[in-house]
């Protein structure tokens, strides 16, 4: 039996996810801002410990760590999956709303993450699965501000992944592309209120409606995600990157092979710049 750890585990892959690893005997440490959310869904279960966790606080992050090793021993598998989008132009983003983002998709991640790396370092094992985004990899109009806590959350992990190593703890991106849950709805979507007139008819600007036709008919299934990520823990050799969705591998192949590209046809000017090898220079 693997012990799970999620968060943001009251509704979308949280909740899936905690459904497909109760279902495979696991037991999970189910959070959430509303713990009872989690209690309505799933019901007395032993396998399963409802959290209040605001992963912004982070003495709750603490708190609920040691909850979870005290109820079940030890924790083998953290998700951290709570987040958030914010749509707009990186122009139209105000500060309190970039701040109030990254709180909780950068800052609330690593809050999380610190409060269970003791226990998984003293156990010298664990599975970290960190949610990024498809927009992790790539740069969208009107999604720059959201996809820029992707990013970092993309370079946090790499890090993680080789600090981690000699301890015997896995670090997994997961890269969702568009599936179909409440993402671009209003109760977990935000929009920049700040609306400029110039972005009219740009392609950041179109993103506002774009989003809005997309919200509930996006290719991809999140109940086949969920399963995915089981099948992924289990998995005697992980990946560093997990993409999810057809959209996501498309996006990835065409970024790669315009990176590869665009080194090509810079690359005589970017070796320009080392000194001659050999040359000393006091």
């Amino acid at each position: 039996m693997k012990v799970w750890f999620i968060t943001g585990a009251s509704r979308g892959f949280g909740a899936l996810m905690t459904k497909e690893a109760l279902a495979a005997g696991d037991a999970v440490v189910a959070t959430a801002r509303n713990s009872s959310t989690v209690v309505e869904q799933f019901g007395d279960n032993p396998n399963l410990l409802a959290v209040a966790l605001d992963v912004t606080n982070e003495a709750q992050a603490k708190e609920a760590a040691a909850k979870a090793v005290e109820r079940f021993g030890r924790v083998d598998i953290l998700v951290n999956n709570a987040g958030y989008g914010l749509l707009g132009a990186v122009e139209e983003a105000t500060a309190e709303e970039i701040e109030k983002l990254y709180a909780t998709n950068v800052f609330g991640l690593l809050k999380v993450t610190r409060a269970m790396l003791p226990y998984m370092r003293r156990q010298r094992s664990g599975h970290i699965l960190n949610f990024s985004s498809v927009g992790g990899y790539f740069g969208y109009p009107g999604w720059g501000v959201y996809g820029s806590t992707k990013f970092a959350v993309e370079g946090l992990s790499e890090s993680l992944a080789a600090e981690l190593k000699p301890f015997g703890i896995k670090v997994t991106i997961v890269e969702p592309g568009f599936f179909r849950t409440d993402f671009l709805a209003d109760n977990s979507l935000s929009v920049s209120a700040a609306a400029i007139p110039e972005y009219i008819g740009t392609p950041a600007g179109n993103m506002r409606d774009i989003a809005a036709d997309a919200n509930h008919a996006q290719p991809g299934n999140p109940a086949k995600l969920a399963a995915g990520i089981v099948t992924l823990v289990n998995s005697a050799n992980p990946p560093l990157r997990m993409p999810f969705g057809s959209d996501t591998v498309a996006v990835i192949e065409e970024q790669n092979a315009s990176v590869a590209r665009e080194l090509a046809e810079w690359r005589e000017l970017a070796l320009s710049t080392d000194f001659p090898k050999g040359e000393v220079v006091s």
